[in-house]
């Protein structure tokens, strides 16, 4: 048993089992869809939503010690907690992210060339580490997935209520809101529409657009590339229109004190947006479906670091210099909401216009790596062997990305509060039972 749950699989193995005509994958990307694929997944959740977070930190009230977190509560020895916010040194937070990612972008993308196969690390993992190792990693990568869609999803929902309130439509709050609320909710004015905690709510924007994704994966590789496609090339056209003109209205006194909180802040800020760069990640779980992968894959990686570093720098030394940084508390929807209190006018909708874009290609590319690291763990016996199942026409794993759809972000949502997310992860296979118990 020790033996087995340690074994490797060759690079041979790996590229063989691949080939097998029932569950090969159609390769049909090139260097400029792969880079369009990881600029999707970065540009979305980082620029227009986290960076409020980042920026102005996070304050959580709880009624009860009973209530909060317990590793909150040994640090902070009361049920009143938070993170320092970075304030306008968020830039500096961006450049050291970058610097931390570019030297993992590089083993990604010597792996990527090595390894061209679908599943991303958790595939580098089997071929060196052995079989229960890469079942960890691959359950990290599905988390990771997850949680990053289900960040995206609710920006997504706060920027469509931004767009519904220019045509002057305000729908009912409980189907615009998550049903939980930490922070609870204010509106711009700072009168409190939720209390934090739990409501009755559902959030169907958000839930409509995964369903809409979905249909466009399954439906093939390249319609889901070439979406995406227009979508970064929309929203790169937004994100620069918002630099254009917010930097004329810029005051540099909004920028002292640069760093209010100090390193912490600074820290803090870079250990809340880095999880928006695994685009560079979400690349090589589309590996096998690229044409050329030794030359592609390395170029696709690297260019999705650079030019997303680039544009958050940009963005939020504009943004910081427009409003002053303890502004964007609590705020999902930092860089529109910003321009509606300023009244940016039309150019307002046209950046509303690339968020949602932005939101768009970042929840497709997220699910496009969360089914792909399923279909690979499948493939190689760490799951029922129908999440490796491949559509006979679109040839995309079909099932794995309509469970990760329909069932993972809810049973995901309960995970934190019951056993049931225990159990679905264990009984992923039987021969690692044991080990897992």
């Amino acid at each position: 048993m020790g033996a087995r749950l340690f074994h490797t699989k060759s690079i041979d193995k790996l590229i063989s089992d691949s080939e097998n005509p029932e569950k090969r994958l159609k390769k049909t990307l090139g260097p400029l869809s792969l880079t369009s694929l990881g600029i999707g997944a970065v540009i979305g959740s980082g620029i227009f939503t986290v960076i409020g977070t980042a920026i102005a930190g996070q304050k959580l009230q709880f009624k009860s010690v009973l209530n909060a977190p317990l590793l909150e509560y040994l640090i902070y020895h009361s049920a009143s907690f938070g993170r320092p916010g970075a304030g306008p040194a968020i830039a500096l937070s961006f450049v050291l992210v970058a610097i931390v990612c570019g030297f993992a972008a590089l083993c990604y993308a010597e792996l990527a060339a090595m390894i061209p196969i679908a599943g991303s690390a958790y595939t580098y993992t089997y071929a060196t580490m052995g079989e229960l190792i890469a079942w960890i990693i691959g359950w990290d990568l599905i988390l990771e997935y997850a949680v990053s869609n289900m960040a995206v999803s609710v920006g997504f929902s706060a920027h469509i209520v931004d767009l519904l309130d220019w045509f002057g439509i305000n729908p009912s709050l409980r189907w615009i809101t998550p049903a939980y609320l930490p922070a609870g909710l204010a509106d711009l004015q700072g009168n409190t529409l939720y209390n934090p905690g739990w409501h009755f709510g559902f959030n169907w924007p958000a839930f409509i657009i995964v369903m809409l994704l979905t249909v466009i994966l399954v439906r093939g590789i390249r319609e889901s590339a070439g979406a995406n496609n227009v979508m970064v090339m929309l929203k790169i056209v937004a994100i620069l229109v918002f630099i254009g003109f917010a930097a004329r209205l810029v005051h540099p006194a909004n920028w002292h004190p640069f760093a209010p909180n100090g390193w912490p802040g600074i820290l803090t800020g870079g250990s809340i947006v880095f999880f928006t760069y695994i685009g560079f990640d979400s690349v090589s779980t589309a590996a096998e479906e690229c044409k050329n992968p030794s030359r592609d894959l390395p170029i696709g990686i690297i260019s999705t670091l650079v030019i997303c570093t680039i544009l958050y720098i940009a963005v939020v030394v504009v943004l910081t210099g427009l409003v002053p940084w303890q502004t964007l508390l609590d705020d999902a929807a930092p860089i529109v909401n910003t321009m509606k209190k300023l009244h940016f006018g039309n150019v307002r909708l046209v950046v509303l216009l690339g968020a949602l874009l932005g939101m768009i290609s970042s929840l497709l590319v997220f699910q496009l790596g969360q089914a792909r690291v399923w279909f690979a763990m499948s493939r190689d016996g760490l799951l029922p062997n129908i999440f490796s199942r491949v559509h006979k026409r679109y040839r995309t794993p079909d099932f794995s990305t309509w469970v990760f759809s329909w069932a993972f972000p809810r049973a995901f949502w309960i995970s934190a509060r019951s056993p049931i997310f225990r159990i679905l992860a264990l009984s992923s296979h039987s021969r690692l039972l044991p080990a897992a118990c």
